[in-house]
């Protein structure tokens, strides 16, 4: 029954005119202190609704847990809808705990492995008793008495900050905790540091040790992850001013990125273990409580379990050129990520550049913001001056982290703009661009049977009329190109040797125009003249992002942009674009300078008083005209494989292409886009989330009772935010995922009801064995839910 009921599933995904979308999800998780509990609630929630998708995907049976009822959504809007969605999460930033939450659920994408671990480490080692530092520790009652004066008048005092933001049932547990923190060694941070590293290493080994999966997002396709950290004593980058020319600045921002790319099999590990300690640890130290990272913490954590780090001095160099370079990497200390940058959009946005687009992408912003406007909420219902403990712990707790999102935002809602723009300007120009290709190859005796020849043939003659009928434009749009070319060589120049340590890529620039200028490759001449024998060359051999480009548009005409045709098949165009990615990926690989091989380093080196070599070398390396040859069979093969109603269109958007890049490319600024549509941005807030009950974050988070700190002091606590977080996580993926419908397809929102339903009690049921630190929450909820 059940290969009967999967046979019919797969015959229904292939029925011609099946929707395929991709709901893409760029993910911020905000600093939040204790509330970092309840972050991960909802992470792990995004991490079962992307398990299920892929479940979704591969035909696997998924008949528990809320995963089973995402399953159920998904069928509802392929077989209600005629939409097949993937859910993916491919960037992940993160600042503070939010951060730390950050390595984990990139782990757990990459490796297919489970996030279990992390929700223990946070159950049962997010306390005051558990982080304190042996060292640390009032060694009895009467320890330090000449302070219990100090204590108890602070903890017990008329209006004191714990009678005044903690609830009366667990007044008593934190007064005692909050005790033995205060009486613990002075003017010294009071959690161990080594002891936090090794927490975080002991998760992520037991991640490792849990069965995994298959990984969670499509073979090949990137991750991104982001985390801040704040280097304490800074280092100095070069700023150029007109006068005087170069400036000194101290920068202490600090993003600690990882990209790989999914591999078939789970099991491998998103980056090594201690690199990932490394970011977590650094990331989530919180400023006056635990003591600053220096690496020697990692090593020493290494040395005590035994393990390698075999590429430390590569990833120390990159993350921290300036003083890796200067030999003082040592020295550095690690502070708290969100002192400085809480929410971090400009990293992730920075990674929306080149993905791959298989299908129709609907990308998403999503940010959770435990607290939204924390200060002002608070600062609304307070009178008189601050305390003593609203000083302190609001200080470090929240205005450093609640700088504005707008700027982000603004710029998201910018780059929407230009992407809407130029899918608008890409379909106007379709009718024209297509009736010119058609003038020009629609009597062609062969067009239907392509060879590699007749098709390098076509192509040059398609250029040829598109760079006449450009006119003008054609001159900014070949300098756009040659600049585009330029600036490739020159990164792959600076990345090559660092030790250089040069402000900017501008000198290799201007020395590698000087060299072209010499030797007969003026830029200015060169490209008023059109498209001269010496400038054809020079695009031939080294114009790489032009051959991309074109293979993306391809891929994207056959994903989204096409005409509803009863003949074409989801498969006819599935196995179209397989067949463009496969020759997109010969240049891909040729792309990052390490395709240069080592050699590439002393020729590099030596660039200033010999730049031909290094163009003469990035060319013979690189051979494209060969692998131009190459695609070109790959393609014409693919050709032959399609429907003679596939084969035309098809072929004639490929010619086309220099007719839209003309236009298109100097819209861009020089940057190809893959993914063409709007950025949407979604919050996820105690405060967007009402299917339960209504109210702020402190109707019912717990962490958020003695300034964002009171998971920290109980058990209770942490169990009861970390339960909202799955709920909520919950509530907003449904909601997420029923929102990439398109307007007069829309499930109602009763029907949407009766899935958050589901999914609710499906949580509180898996939660059932393991949340028992209050008796009565999970039946308190279970009332609330209708």
């Amino acid at each position: 029954m059940v290969t009967i009921g999967v046979a019919l599933l797969r015959s229904l995904c292939h029925f011609s005119g099946m929707q395929q979308k991709e709901l893409r999800i760029a993910l911020i998780c905000y600093g939040g202190v204790s509330l970092a509990v309840y972050m991960h609630g909802v992470t792990k929630e995004l991490w079962k609704a992307l398990r299920a998708s892929r479940g979704f995907w591969a035909w696997e049976m998924i008949d528990e847990g809320s995963e089973a009822v995402y399953v159920r959504l998904l069928r509802r809007l392929e077989h209600g809808s005629n939409l097949k969605l993937r859910v993916l999460c491919d960037i992940v930033a993160g600042a503070s705990a939010g951060g730390m939450n950050s390595v984990f659920l990139a782990q757990a994408i990459h490796s297919g492995q489970s996030l279990e671990p992390l929700t223990e480490l946070w159950l049962e080692c997010a306390d005051v008793d558990v982080l304190l530092d042996p060292d640390a520790r009032p060694w009895s009652r009467v320890a330090k008495f000449w302070a219990n004066p100090l204590v108890y008048y602070l903890l017990h005092r008329r209006g004191n900050a714990v009678s005044a933001s903690v609830a009366p049932e667990t007044r008593n547990e934190v007064r005692e905790k909050l005790s033995r923190l205060i009486r613990s060694r002075w003017f010294e941070p009071p959690f161990s540091g080594i002891a936090f590293s090794r927490l975080i290493n002991r998760a992520m080994v037991a991640m490792r040790g849990s069965s995994a999966g298959k990984p969670l997002l499509p073979e090949h396709h990137p991750l991104d992850l982001f985390v801040t950290a704040t280097d304490f004593k800074g280092h100095l980058e070069t700023l150029r001013l007109h006068s005087p020319e170069l400036v000194l600045e101290s920068e202490h921002r600090l993003t600690i990125d990882f990209h790989a790319k999914a591999s078939t099999q789970g099991g491998h590990d998103f980056a090594a273990i201690p690199e990932l300690v490394f970011a977590a640890r650094s990331t989530a130290s919180f400023p006056g409580a635990f003591p600053p990272l220096q690496i020697g913490e990692i090593d020493r954590l290494v040395a005590e379990t035994g393990s390698t780090w075999e590429n430390r001095n590569a990833f120390l160099g990159r993350i921290m050129p300036e003083h890796f370079g200067r030999g003082d990497v040592e020295s550095v200390s690690l502070i708290d990520g969100s002192v400085l940058v809480n929410a971090p959009f400009a990293d992730a946005m920075a990674a929306l550049r080149d993905r791959p687009a298989a299908r129709e992408v609907d990308r998403r912003f999503v940010y959770i913001d435990p607290t939204p406007d924390p200060t002002g909420a608070r600062a609304g219902r307070e009178s008189g001056p601050p305390g003593f403990f609203p000083v302190i712990f609001g200080s470090l707790s929240a205005i450093p982290r609640e700088q504005p999102i707008r700027d982000n935002l603004e710029a998201l809602e910018r780059d929407s703009r230009e992407r809407t723009n130029l899918r608008e300007i890409v379909r106007a120009l379709r009718p024209e661009v297509e009736e010119t290709v058609e003038k020009l190859f629609g009597n062609t005796f062969f067009l239907d049977r392509p060879t590699p020849k007749r098709l390098s043939a076509w192509r040059a003659r398609a250029q040829q009329a598109a760079l006449q009928q450009a006119g003008f434009a054609y001159h900014g749009y070949a300098q756009v190109k040659f600049s585009g070319v330029l600036a490739t060589m020159a990164r792959m120049v600076d990345e090559a040797v660092p030790e250089q340590e040069l402000s900017s890529t501008e000198p290799i620039v201007e020395r590698l125009l000087d060299h072209l200028a010499r030797n007969g490759l003026d830029r200015g001449q060169a490209l008023r003249d059109g498209a001269t024998a010496a400038i054809i060359t020079f695009f031939r051999t080294h114009d790489i992002a032009f051959r991309v480009r074109r293979l993306r548009f391809l891929a994207r005409r056959v994903t989204q942009d096409w005409e509803k045709d009863e003949s074409i098949t989801e498969q006819d165009r599935d196995d179209a674009r397989a067949a463009f990615y496969r020759a997109l990926a010969l240049y891909f690989e040729r792309e990052p300078v390490s395709f240069l091989g080592e050699d590439f380093v002393p020729v590099a080196r030596n660039f200033f008083a010999a730049p031909g070599a290094v163009i003469d070398y990035i060319a013979e390396r690189r051979a494209l005209i060969e692998v131009d040859e190459q695609v070109d069979l790959m393609l014409c093969e693919a050709f032959a494989q399609m429907t003679p109603t596939l084969r035309r269109p098809v072929l004639l958007t490929y010619l086309g292409f220099p007719f839209y890049d003309t236009v298109t490319l100097p819209l861009l600024r020089g940057e190809g886009l893959t993914e063409f549509d709007p950025i949407k941005v979604d919050r996820i807030s105690p405060e967007d989330c009402h299917a339960i009950r209504k109210g702020a974050a402190h109707d019912m988070l717990r962490g958020s009772e003695f300034y964002n700190f009171g998971a920290f002091f109980s058990r209770a606590y942490r169990e009861n935010d970390y339960l909202w977080g799955r709920l909520h996580g919950a509530e907003r993926m449904i909601d997420l995922i029923a929102s990439t419908l398109e307007s007069g397809h829309e499930i109602p929102a009763r029907e949407l009801d009766v899935f958050k339903r589901e999914a609710f009690l499906a949580i509180l049921e898996e939660e059932r064995d393991r949340l028992r630190a209050d008796p009565g929450l999970l039946e308190r909820i279970r009332s609330k839910i209708a």
